[in-house]
Protein backbone atom coordinates (compact mmCIF):
# COMPACT_ATOMS: atom_id res chain seq x y z
CA UNK A 1 0.00 0.00 0.00
CA UNK A 2 1.35 3.26 -1.20
CA UNK A 3 0.53 6.57 0.44
CA UNK A 4 1.80 10.32 0.36
CA UNK A 5 2.05 12.67 2.49
CA UNK A 6 3.87 16.64 2.44
CA UNK A 7 6.70 16.70 4.21
CA UNK A 8 7.50 19.68 7.09
CA UNK A 9 10.24 21.27 8.69
CA UNK A 10 10.30 18.55 11.40
CA UNK A 11 10.68 16.04 9.20
CA UNK A 12 14.06 17.95 7.13
CA UNK A 13 16.88 15.41 9.00
CA UNK A 14 15.47 12.57 7.12
CA UNK A 15 14.93 14.71 4.00
CA UNK A 16 18.74 15.24 3.82
CA UNK A 17 19.27 11.37 5.04
CA UNK A 18 17.19 10.30 2.05
CA UNK A 19 18.46 12.93 -0.29
CA UNK A 20 22.09 11.69 -0.03
CA UNK A 21 21.14 8.59 0.03
CA UNK A 22 19.12 8.52 -3.62
CA UNK A 23 21.52 11.10 -5.25
CA UNK A 24 24.61 9.33 -4.47
CA UNK A 25 22.90 6.00 -5.23
CA UNK A 26 21.77 7.18 -8.60
CA UNK A 27 24.62 9.66 -9.74
CA UNK A 28 28.08 8.00 -7.99
CA UNK A 29 28.84 5.71 -10.50
CA UNK A 30 29.11 7.60 -13.17
CA UNK A 31 30.52 10.66 -11.62
CA UNK A 32 33.95 11.88 -10.04
CA UNK A 33 33.77 11.66 -6.30
CA UNK A 34 34.63 14.82 -6.05
CA UNK A 35 32.31 16.82 -7.78
CA UNK A 36 29.54 14.58 -5.97
CA UNK A 37 30.98 15.11 -2.57
CA UNK A 38 30.86 19.48 -3.47
CA UNK A 39 27.65 19.03 -5.01
CA UNK A 40 26.29 17.60 -1.78
CA UNK A 41 28.16 19.67 0.89
CA UNK A 42 25.97 22.68 -0.97
CA UNK A 43 22.90 21.20 -1.39
CA UNK A 44 21.59 18.62 0.98
CA UNK A 45 22.59 20.32 4.15
CA UNK A 46 20.05 20.91 6.95
CA UNK A 47 20.39 24.72 6.56
CA UNK A 48 19.48 24.32 2.70
CA UNK A 49 16.85 21.95 2.91
CA UNK A 50 15.42 23.82 5.79
CA UNK A 51 15.18 27.13 3.38
CA UNK A 52 14.06 25.10 0.37
CA UNK A 53 11.06 23.70 3.30
CA UNK A 54 10.24 26.63 4.50
CA UNK A 55 9.85 28.63 0.69
CA UNK A 56 6.10 29.37 0.18
CA UNK A 57 6.17 27.93 -3.44
CA UNK A 58 7.30 24.84 -3.54
CA UNK A 59 6.01 21.26 -1.62
CA UNK A 60 7.93 18.60 -1.08
CA UNK A 61 6.15 15.07 -0.31
CA UNK A 62 6.97 11.70 1.02
CA UNK A 63 6.14 8.28 -0.77
CA UNK A 64 6.05 5.81 1.82
CA UNK A 65 4.74 1.75 1.02
CA UNK A 66 3.24 0.88 4.11
CA UNK A 67 5.39 2.94 6.84
CA UNK A 68 8.65 2.89 5.21
CA UNK A 69 9.68 6.17 3.32
CA UNK A 70 9.96 4.92 -0.42
CA UNK A 71 10.93 8.18 -1.89
CA UNK A 72 9.75 11.63 -2.31
CA UNK A 73 8.72 14.48 -4.76
CA UNK A 74 9.46 17.89 -4.82
CA UNK A 75 7.48 20.38 -7.33
CA UNK A 76 7.78 24.40 -7.57
CA UNK A 77 6.03 27.07 -8.55
CA UNK A 78 6.49 30.80 -9.52
CA UNK A 79 9.76 32.10 -7.77
CA UNK A 80 10.52 28.89 -6.45
CA UNK A 81 11.12 27.39 -10.12
CA UNK A 82 14.66 26.89 -11.23
CA UNK A 83 14.67 28.35 -13.89
CA UNK A 84 12.06 31.48 -14.68
CA UNK A 85 11.39 31.06 -17.92
CA UNK A 86 8.25 28.49 -17.81
CA UNK A 87 4.90 30.16 -17.77
CA UNK A 88 2.06 29.18 -16.25
CA UNK A 89 3.94 26.01 -15.66
CA UNK A 90 4.95 23.50 -12.16
CA UNK A 91 8.82 22.26 -11.96
CA UNK A 92 9.24 18.79 -10.89
CA UNK A 93 12.82 19.26 -9.13
CA UNK A 94 13.19 16.03 -8.15
CA UNK A 95 11.72 12.69 -7.91
CA UNK A 96 14.48 10.62 -5.97
CA UNK A 97 13.14 7.28 -5.29
CA UNK A 98 15.08 5.03 -2.73
CA UNK A 99 16.71 1.85 -4.33
CA UNK A 100 14.75 -1.08 -2.80
CA UNK A 101 11.75 0.81 -4.47
CA UNK A 102 12.15 1.38 -7.76
CA UNK A 103 10.51 -0.02 -10.48
CA UNK A 104 7.30 -0.27 -8.46
CA UNK A 105 5.35 2.46 -10.32
CA UNK A 106 6.86 4.91 -7.64
CA UNK A 107 7.38 7.40 -9.79
CA UNK A 108 4.54 7.49 -12.04
CA UNK A 109 2.59 7.96 -9.06
CA UNK A 110 4.79 11.26 -7.96
CA UNK A 111 3.95 12.47 -11.89
CA UNK A 112 0.34 11.87 -10.94
CA UNK A 113 0.51 14.02 -7.73
CA UNK A 114 2.59 17.10 -10.02
CA UNK A 115 -0.14 17.26 -12.29
CA UNK A 116 -2.85 16.51 -9.42
CA UNK A 117 -1.17 19.87 -7.72
CA UNK A 118 -0.89 21.71 -11.53
CA UNK A 119 -4.18 21.32 -12.41
CA UNK A 120 -5.18 22.53 -8.96
CA UNK A 121 -3.36 25.57 -9.43
CA UNK A 122 -4.42 25.89 -12.76
CA UNK A 123 -1.06 25.44 -14.89
CA UNK A 124 -0.93 24.50 -18.22
CA UNK A 125 1.98 22.15 -18.11
CA UNK A 126 4.69 20.59 -15.77
CA UNK A 127 8.36 20.84 -16.62
CA UNK A 128 11.94 18.77 -15.09
CA UNK A 129 15.46 18.57 -16.17
CA UNK A 130 17.25 15.46 -16.75
CA UNK A 131 20.59 14.43 -17.21
CA UNK A 132 21.29 13.78 -20.55
CA UNK A 133 23.28 10.68 -19.63
CA UNK A 134 20.65 9.22 -17.42
CA UNK A 135 19.33 7.07 -19.97
CA UNK A 136 16.61 5.56 -17.74
CA UNK A 137 15.05 8.51 -16.51
CA UNK A 138 14.77 9.54 -19.98
CA UNK A 139 12.96 6.60 -21.10
CA UNK A 140 10.58 6.72 -18.11
CA UNK A 141 9.91 10.43 -18.85
CA UNK A 142 9.36 9.84 -22.68
CA UNK A 143 6.77 7.27 -21.65
CA UNK A 144 4.85 9.37 -19.14
CA UNK A 145 4.49 12.03 -21.99
CA UNK A 146 7.17 14.75 -21.65
CA UNK A 147 8.55 16.40 -25.08
CA UNK A 148 11.71 17.82 -25.31
CA UNK A 149 11.57 21.63 -24.61
CA UNK A 150 15.66 22.84 -24.13
CA UNK A 151 18.68 21.83 -22.23
CA UNK A 152 20.84 23.95 -19.94
CA UNK A 153 23.98 23.93 -17.73
CA UNK A 154 23.72 21.70 -14.68
CA UNK A 155 26.85 21.76 -12.65
CA UNK A 156 27.51 18.75 -10.47
CA UNK A 157 30.57 20.49 -7.83
CA UNK A 158 32.29 22.30 -10.83
CA UNK A 159 31.68 19.63 -13.58
CA UNK A 160 29.53 21.47 -16.18
CA UNK A 161 26.72 18.81 -17.51
CA UNK A 162 23.84 19.16 -19.90
CA UNK A 163 20.28 18.70 -18.27
CA UNK A 164 17.64 18.09 -21.36
CA UNK A 165 14.56 20.17 -20.36
CA UNK A 166 11.44 18.17 -20.59
CA UNK A 167 7.76 19.01 -20.61
CA UNK A 168 4.73 17.91 -20.44
CA UNK A 169 1.58 19.94 -21.76
CA UNK A 170 -1.74 19.06 -19.35
CA UNK A 171 -5.08 19.16 -20.81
Amino acid sequence: MFRLEQIGIEQVQVLKDISIETFTDTFAEANDPTHMKEYINNHYTLEQLTKELSHPHSEFHFIFQDSVIAGYLKINRDTAQTEHTHINSLEIERIYIRTPFKRMGLGKLLIQKASERAHAMHLDSIWLGVWEENLQALQFYNKMGFKQAGSHSFFLGSDKQTDLILKKILT
